[in-house]
């Protein structure tokens, strides 16, 4: 197996079929790529025109790619994005397998961008997201044009005390034990749990944003699998954590080759912010947006900023492209 591959993953594109887009609020759309064995949603918006730079978005644990639709709507007249809800979230169903480990949301990526011949794309991802963006752009160089990190979920000695409930996830009846707890909750209830510890400040939450996530919250939790769906992705995070060699997280961070944008809240109750500095330093020439008052979503919170920050990331990375191809006389 070469070093640019993940185990299951052919360089070849796997046969696929997809079904009718439809749409949804926003002039968003959404549809269902189908793959052997695996069936992923793709939300995106159609592109203002042709020739647009392909944008993978990729969320967190927990989330959906509605988390992304604040930031696709700032980036739509440069990029033609795509956000996937990962197997067994959003509107996406559980993998045959029922492996949720990052190798595997990993490779569920790396089938959908090889089945639509859309690589190399500017990646990003946000908290889990971010772990699984980062094995992608270490073992697929070639899919992956820039890489955007938002609160990346990589491997914390000390773990922020507020987290610890979703690490406690992977412990085996665990996830049981907080289905009972949080039966006695309302959807709005729940919400609003999700929202103070994710968002810096909740209040920036708009009411009709909230309002669509009890909704989202409601349809969810019925989903007869939603429980192992964040039972084993939690516990495929404590699983990278602790894996060594080739395959730990940081050390595959230090072979991601492409230019890299890293973002990191102040006020994140999941992610330490203290990490930020080390994350830089991992990441070979990337830079770093530091967000005091931000959370650990911050392209919900400050799309507007985390857009500016990418288009300055994008346009360094073509400009440096150009350069380099005149001087190898491609110009």
């Amino acid at each position: 197996m070469s070093s640019t591959e993940l185990p299951g993953v052919r360089s070849t594109a796997a046969p696929t079929s997809q079904t009718e887009a439809f749409r949804v609020d926003g002039g968003e759309r959404l549809r269902t790529v189908a793959l052997p064995g695996l069936e992923m949603n793709v939300r995106f918006r159609p592109p203002v025109r042709e020739g647009l730079a392909p944008a993978l978005f990729v969320h967190g644990l927990g989330g959906s790619s509605q988390n992304w639709s604040a930031l696709m709507e700032q980036l739509a007249d440069s990029l033609a994005g795509e956000a996937v809800d990962l197997p067994g979230f959003g509107w996406s169903p559980p993998p045959a397998d029922r492996d949720y480990s990052v190798t595997a949301h990993a490779r569920a990526v790396i089938r959908c961008l090889d089945a639509a011949g859309r690589g190399p794309v500017h990646l990003f991802g946000n908290s889990l997201g971010g772990a699984v963006a980062t094995r992608v752009a270490a073992v697929r160089p070639d899919l992956v044009r820039t890489l955007t990190l938002v609160s990346p979920a990589l491997p914390e000695l000390r773990v922020q005390r507020s987290a610890v409930p979703t690490a406690l996830l992977a412990v085996p009846g665990m996830a049981a034990l907080f289905g009972r707890l949080a039966a006695g909750l309302t959807a709005e209830q729940r919400t609003r749990g999700v929202t103070d510890l994710c968002y810096g400040d909740p209040s920036r939450v708009t009411p009709e944003g909230f309002a669509h996530a009890v909704e989202e919250m409601e349809r969810r939790m019925a989903l007869p699998y939603f429980w192992e769906a964040m039972t084993r992705s939690s516990r495929g995070i404590v699983d990278a954590y602790t894996l060594g060699g080739q395959h730990g997280l940081w050390r595959q961070a230090g072979r991601v080759l492409a230019p890299t944008l890293l973002v990191y809240g102040g006020r994140d109750q999941l992610v330490s912010y203290r990490m930020a500095r080390k994350a830089a330093s991992a990441f070979r020439g990337s830079r770093l947006l530091c967000l005091p008052e931000a959370g650990h979503v911050a392209m919900m919170e400050y799309p507007e900023v985390v857009a500016a920050a990418f288009r300055e990331l994008a346009r360094d990375t073509d400009r440096d492209t150009t350069d380099r191809d005149t001087a190898d006389g491609k110009g």
